[in-house]
C-alpha cells in the first residue's frame, strides 16, 4: 500500500503545525492500493528514535474498508482509538528532546477483519489482535527536530 499526505513528504521535516510545538493537530494522510478483501483499516504512528525506546504517538483501528483518507485534525470520535505514550486518546504529535531529528512512521493497515477491541487499548494490545489479519501495509515517515 502507498501512504502520503499533502502536508508531509517522506523523509522531510512534518510542518511545526502539526507537533507538540503547533497546533498539535494530526497531519491529513491518504492511502492506496488496499486488497479488495480488506475489512477495515489500522493505524500507529510512533517514533522510534525517542530517548526510553519506541514511543507511541497515535492508535487508531476499525476504520471503514471504504476509508482511504483521514482529514487533517482527526477527532478522537473517529475510528476506534487506542491509548497514546502521553496517556490520551487519539493523536499526541512529535515532541522530541533537543538536539538530532526523530523519525516519525505513520503505519497503516489494512485487516481482514473488524477488530473486538475497546476504545483505550495500547499499541502492544492492538498489534497482537492484528496478528494473522495484515492484508497489506504501508508508511510514511516524516521528522521533526528542535
Amino acid at each position: 500500500m502507498q501512504v502520503s499526505s499533502s502536508a508531509v513528504t517522506e523523509g522531510a521535516p512534518i510542518p511545526k503545525k502539526y507537533t507538540a510545538d503547533g497546533a498539535d493537530v494530526s497531519p491529513p494522510l491518504q492511502w492506496q492500493g488496499a486488497p479488495p478483501t480488506t475489512k477495515s483499516f489500522a493505524l500507529i504512528c510512533d517514533d522510534p528514535d525517542a530517548p526510553r525506546g519506541t514511543w507511541v504517538h497515535w492508535v487508531l483501528f476499525n476504520l471503514p474498508a471504504e476509508k482511504t483518507e483521514l482529514p487533517e485534525g482527526v477527532p478522537t470520535t473517529v475510528g476506534v482509538q487506542g491509548k497514546n505514550d502521553f496517556g490520551k486518546l487519539g493523536y499526541g504529535g512529535p515532541s522530541p528532546p533537543k538536539g538530532k531529528p526523530h523519525r516519525y512512521f505513520f503505519k497503516i493497515y489494512a485487516l481482514d477483519a473488524v477488530l473486538d477491541l475497546k476504545s483505550g487499548i495500547s499499541k502492544a494490545q492492538l498489534e497482537k489482535a492484528m496478528a494473522g489479519h495484515i492484508l497489506a501495509e504501508g508508511q510514511l515517515m516524516g521528522t521533526y527536530g528542535r
